[in-house]
């Protein structure tokens, strides 16, 4: 990953996650993206001989909480109070997410 990053790595990235950038986002993501990768190298080269992994901190023993059972929200006030639902249907509306 040595080496800069050119407007087609970015505009590809962009694709991949469904962004239309004008020039200008590209030409500051290409030198973003340069920066990132480089700064990635550079820590890659770090020497860890002698430092241990770690995965996480704290203790390692997961705290757990007992469940209890409690009533849920009574469904015609929630379906009321919410915006563009169908109370007869029993649904909440949602803006479409492609």
């Amino acid at each position: 990953m040595a080496g800069t990053h050119d407007d087609i790595d970015v505009a590809r990235v962009a694709a991949l996650a469904r962004l239309e950038l004008t020039p200008e986002e590209t030409t500051l993501f290409t030198k973003q993206l340069t920066d990132i990768l480089r700064y990635a190298e550079a820590v890659q080269q770090i020497d860890t001989t002698g430092v241990p992994p770690t995965s996480h901190f704290g203790t390692g023993t997961p705290v757990w909480r007992h469940d209890d059972v409690q009533p849920s929200l009574d469904r015609d006030r929630v379906l009321t109070g919410a915006p563009g639902a169908s109370p007869r249907a029993g649904l909440f509306k949602v803006p479409k997410v492609l």
